[in-house]
């Protein structure tokens, strides 16, 4: 778990911690206060990234985010969940993909093994659990796909 302090640490501090301990990271990222990550070895970082305050990566497998991605406030990324229909509770972990462009609002949810296409926009508190097609504005829970971006 990372920076979940709310000083103000600067960015480049954050970002060669991250590095020290195995993340891939382009320039330019901004990293709010009180951001989780939980395994830093299994994340990879584009250029000119932005992640809010109190974002949540649970990265159990490899998370991947592009160039140019907004992630927001109180964003929650799980890369894992539990098997319920399993009387042992087993895992089921998954990768999650944000390519370029992307912008994930406040207080929304990303589930395991979910691709969010190029310059996609998923509104606040949308609840996300399958992959999205590239340059689409989505919108609630169930989420729903409002028009195209561009």
């Amino acid at each position: 778990m990372f920076f979940l302090s709310a000083l103000p640490y600067p960015n480049g501090f954050k970002k060669v911690l991250l590095e020290l301990f195995g993340a891939k990271i382009g320039i330019g990222l901004v990293l709010k206060p009180r951001v989780n990550i939980h395994f830093p070895w299994k994340l990879e970082i584009g250029d000119h990234v932005w992640i809010g305050e109190e974002a949540a990566l649970l990265n159990f497998e490899k998370l991947t985010i592009g160039n140019n991605v907004c992630i927001s406030q109180r964003v929650f990324l799980c890369g894992g969940n539990h098997d319920f229909r399993n009387p042992a509770m087993p895992y089921r972990n998954g990768p999650i993909v944000l390519k370029d462009g992307c912008w994930i609002g406040a207080c929304c949810f990303v589930a395991a093994g979910v691709t969010v296409g190029v310059d996609t926009v998923v509104t606040a508190g949308s609840i996300v659990t399958a992959d999205l097609q590239d340059n689409g504005i989505y919108k609630g829970d169930p989420l729903m796909l409002i028009k195209n971006r561009w």
